[in-house]
């Protein structure tokens, strides 16, 4: 992805099934000498639960986006908040694309990785017939991040979120 290394790690075992689950992405210009992030210089939550367990993993001054569908005690007043899997709902009708609409969240958030090598990638790793949706979900997700970002930084917490 433009040129990065990339290494990713995940804790799914029987967390999966209502506990909190994690997966760690650690992307760099250079070498990767350990798969393990250490401190976090990013953190998205999904559920309350991996929120409240791994928030204390990020970095101070870290960027922390919480999927305010789900997360409702935020553990800071500097978090993008956003009700990703709500508006992925209503945008799609299910929320199975919380996931793609989170990358393009943390994409737009974070400008980390290019839009571009992230759509490459969303057109190598999901099955051919779903693309057009996926593609459509992440673009998505970017305009939320938009959106919420500019809200929230005209007031500090958004409960509001009525239009998408």
């Amino acid at each position: 992805m433009d040129g990065k290394n990339v290494i990713q790690s995940q804790s799914y075992g029987p967390e999966a099934r209502g506990g909190a689950s994690r997966a760690e992405i650690i992307i760099a210009d250079g070498p990767i000498f350990f798969p393990k992030a250490t401190w976090l210089d990013i953190m998205l939550a999904m559920s309350q639960k991996a929120s409240d367990e791994y928030v204390f993993d990020l970095k101070n001054g870290g960027t922390l986006i919480v999927d305010s569908t789900y997360v409702s005690q935020i553990p800071t007043s500097n978090a993008l908040v956003i009700p990703i899997s709500a508006r992925t709902r209503q945008h799609f009708g299910r929320e199975i694309f919380s996931n793609i609409v989170a990358l393009g969240v943390l994409c737009e958030a974070t400008g980390i990785v290019s839009p571009k090598a992230l759509l490459a990638a969303i057109g190598r790793r999901v099955p051919r017939e779903t693309e057009k949706i996926n593609i459509e979900a992440f673009n998505f997700g970017r305009k939320l991040a938009e959106k919420f970002h500019q809200k929230q930084g005209e007031s500090k917490h958004d409960t509001v979120a009525a239009d998408s």
